[in-house]
């Protein structure tokens, strides 16, 4: 039977052809979705690594007269030392400008013993910022006030940077950076943090310890507070913060809802190519359910010949899905040769679980389209009568 199905579809392979081809191009979008969607369902139920509830983000920008260094540090530490002592403030710190949800990216790249790591998120924070974000820390510890005197460069690193450079090892103790004089010991490894949101995966991370020459472009102090601060502390601390910078732009940001905002901005890609997925695969089912009711209309004489012959309606019925679905196979034997080279060139650097399972999924729903829309052609072709189709003949 295939055999013989077959042979007919070679026979008009020129009408056939353009029904594949629109096949394959549904097969490679739909494709490309749900490696979208998979990839970002995996990062989303992976844990955020931090607690950013209750956490705001005051921006403010550099305005004070004097340049002189002791001058410098000396408003600074006084503003963080009186925003700390506000009643309904947990902590507060001073940060870098690439705070969680920010769409701000400070990388660099790290290097030790000829292994390199490239786009490694870059942060400056104090020592409060593990009391202010809840990080955890898995070995080792975070940096306190003796570090100020510290002679040797310290870092501390996430889990996702300590495992391409050490992997299993223990890092804490260990130096990272092939020159001598740019020699890192790392004495603390955090776990990793998303960063970039929800549908992001944790990205390798890098922790400096700022001092006080950084206070001229940190531009960022995060604030724990407390269940009970509302709109009326916001404005508390908008004044504190004026008062002590005459003439900077100052704004006040809640993490949950810069969360909220990020994740909106990350699913636009998604939802464009879904909307773009949906039209594709609509000119496709019209593609089939055109072409098969095409056919069915063209190949009525030899329909009511196999029906004159014997053949039950429900066999030239199965023929006309077989057919499609035929059809369907080519296409995903060429769609699955160009999907499988993503996982083997690791393109994306994506996990090869992410490509495999999209792969099927997309399979599977190309087959279930293409069996949807032949289901009624297939129908209709098994309800001719042979002596009408015979007579117009």
């Amino acid at each position: 039977m295939f055999k013989h199905l077959f042979k007919m579809i070679w026979n008009k392979k020129k009408q056939n052809s353009l029904l594949i081809v629109e096949i394959l191009l549904s097969f490679m979008v739909i494709f490309a979705v749900f490696t979208f969607a998979l990839n970002s369902y995996s990062n989303y139920a992976k844990p955020m690594g931090f607690n950013y509830n209750r956490v705001w983000a005051i921006s403010y920008n550099h305005t004070l007269d004097t340049n002189n260094p002791d001058s410098v540090t000396l408003v600074y530490q006084t503003l963080l030392r009186n925003l700390k002592s506000l009643p309904l403030v947990v902590d507060a710190g001073y940060a870098s400008s690439n705070i969680p949800f920010s769409n701000n990216h400070m990388t660099t790249a790290v290097s030790n013993k000829g292994l390199s790591v490239d786009r490694v998120n870059n942060f400056f924070m104090d020592d409060a910022y593990p009391n202010i974000m809840g990080v955890k820390m898995l070995t080792g510890r975070w940096y306190n006030k003796a570090d100020a005197a510290s002679k040797s460069k310290i870092i501390v690193i996430n889990k996702s940077l300590k495992e391409k450079l050490f992997g299993k090892a223990d890092a804490v103790g260990k130096s990272i950076g092939d020159e001598v004089k740019n020699r890192q010991k790392i004495i603390g490894v955090i776990d990793d943090i998303k960063t970039d949101g929800d549908y992001q995966s944790p990205t390798c991370g890098l922790y400096n310890r700022h001092d006080t020459a950084s206070y001229k472009w940190m531009g960022k102090i995060m604030v724990k507070v407390t269940p009970e601060a509302n709109a009326t502390f916001e404005g508390k601390i908008y004044k504190l913060m004026a008062g002590t910078l005459k003439n900077s732009n100052i704004e006040i940001e809640h993490l949950d809802n810069k969360l909220t905002a990020y994740n909106k901005f990350t699913l636009v890609p998604l939802i464009i190519l879904s909307i773009v997925a949906a039209f594709l695969i609509i000119n496709v089912a019209l593609g089939i359910f055109g072409v098969l009711w095409y056919n069915i209309n063209k190949r009525r004489g030899e329909i009511g010949l196999r029906r004159a012959v014997g053949a039950p309606g429900a066999a030239v019925s199965v023929q006309l899905v077989s057919e499609a679905m035929i059809l369907a196979t080519l296409s995903l034997i060429i769609g699955s040769f160009f999907a499988v080279q993503f996982p083997l060139l690791n393109v994306f650097d994506l996990p090869a679980s992410v490509y495999l399972v999209a792969m099927l999924l997309s399979i599977l729903f190309i087959y279930l389209l293409v069996l949807v829309c032949s289901l009624y052609p297939g129908r209709q072709a098994a309800a001719i009568y042979p002596a009408v189709a015979l007579h117009e003949e």
